[in-house]
């Protein structure tokens, strides 16, 4: 822990495209090292960079190996702490930039998809103390049993932010975009969407789990496991942002309405109904790195049932791959893939108190002529599965419904 203020600010992908980008988020720096923090910086790689290194690895090889891949994947995060450190130390601030094996950020040894296990941080503490502004690359970490170096995977740079102000001991992370913060819904197609002041960690998890983009899931699991406020700001607009925090003095009953129409439903038909069938379809699902999200098993008939789940569009190709060897080996009648759906979430920690929320919700899409083929919930999260084609009329009609009203 440190005596001075100290405070973590992350900016994505969008908010360092360019130099001129670089230019304001220097500016960004400048200002809170002007309010008397010390301040440590977290980049992502600039605009679409990464895509275009993964485009490029893919020209040369069909399968390019985890670790190469993680070896080229971190250099855009490399290119982007470089120039911004140059430019600051140009305006006279002293600067200087650090991988994430050099800034002691310890991980996991799965390429592609480590987990971040430990920050030693002592590069990072020197630097504070002298009070130079550090600027430690996302996304990546470095394993002590491989020796070798990682990437964290999607949102892995917000992931990097937090755990560092948690490990420093940060009064807060600043996390910008190229939003204002966090919406009631998504404001490309809700016009009527609102910013929303004040949320509480465990909504912000569930808008993330559930299609809300703008703040990664697991960087909102660091900050309430280590209670690390997370504000969610524009780096071209000097808005007071969405900050995210442990509890909020009065709770909306529903606080946002997310999508996500980057899932596809796979169902395994005549699945032999005995013990340990759920745990030999699961646990095959999770040893390729599945994130299952809803999950519906039939009532059986005849010692016989289906089971259906959903899983991210970008694992497609695996998950089909494994239920062919699942399908093969319990014997089951066969699987089968709907693409055209999309997951719609009511999420409000008032509905831990509130009845009548879920048949509301319910009553609302059948009105609107709208079928729900799925449904899964928890204290604080309704989420119904329907067809893609109904996606932004569901959006419209329970965002007028639980939030404009």
């Amino acid at each position: 822990m440190f005596p001075m203020k100290l405070i973590v600010q992350k900016f994505g992908g969008t908010s360092v495209a360019d130099t001129s980008a670089l230019k304001i988020v220097a500016e960004r720096i400048i200002d809170r090292k002007k309010q008397g923090y010390e301040v440590v910086v977290v980049p992502s790689a600039m605009g679409s960079s990464t895509d275009e290194l993964i485009d490029l690895a893919n020209e040369l090889s069909a399968k390019p190996t985890p670790r190469e891949m993680d070896m080229l994947l971190s250099a855009g995060e490399r290119i982007t702490m470089s120039l911004l450190s140059m430019h600051l130390n140009s305006l006279g601030h002293s600067s200087f930039s650090l991988t994430g094996s050099q800034a002691g950020i310890i991980t996991t040894s799965r390429h592609g998809k480590a987990e971040i296990e430990e920050i030693s941080g002592e590069r990072v503490r020197e630097g504070i103390e002298r009070g130079d502004i550090v600027i430690v690359a996302g996304f990546q970490g470095f394993n002590r049993d491989t020796r070798e170096i990682t990437t964290l995977g999607r949102g892995g740079s917000d992931a990097t932010a937090v755990a560092l102000a948690a490990a420093l001991g940060a009064e807060k992370c600043e996390i910008f975009t190229d939003v204002e913060g966090v919406f009631t819904a998504d404001p490309r197609i809700i016009d009527s969407a609102k910013l929303i002041d004040e949320i509480t960690y465990d909504e912000m998890l569930e808008m993330s789990s559930s299609g809300a983009g703008v703040l990664m899931a697991r960087s909102v699991e660091f900050g309430r496991r280590y209670n690390v406020p997370i504000i969610v700001k524009s780096t071209f607009a000097n808005n007071k942002g969405t900050i995210v925090k442990e509890k909020i003095m009065e709770e909306a009953i529903v606080s946002g309405v997310t999508h996500n129409d980057k899932e596809v439903k796979f169902t395994l038909f005549g699945v032999p109904d005995q013990p340990g069938i759920a745990g030999t379809v699961f646990g095959s699902l999770s040893e390729i790195g599945t994130n299952v999200d809803m999950i519906v098993q039939n009532v059986s008939k005849e010692s016989i049932t289906d089971i259906s789940f959903t899983a991210p569009s970008e694992q497609q190709k695996d998950v089909e791959d494994t239920l062919k060897n699942i399908s093969k080996k319990l014997d089951a009648k066969g699987y089968d893939v709907d693409e055209n759906i999309a997951r719609i979430s009511i999420i409000g920690a008032g509905m831990k108190s509130e009845s009548g929320v879920a048949s509301k919700m319910f009553k609302t899409l059948g009105d609107n002529k709208i079928n729900i083929s799925m449904i899964s919930t928890s204290p604080i999260r309704v989420s119904c599965v329907i067809s893609s084609s109904d996606i932004e009329r569901a959006l419209n009609v329970l965002h007028e419904e639980f939030i404009t009203k």
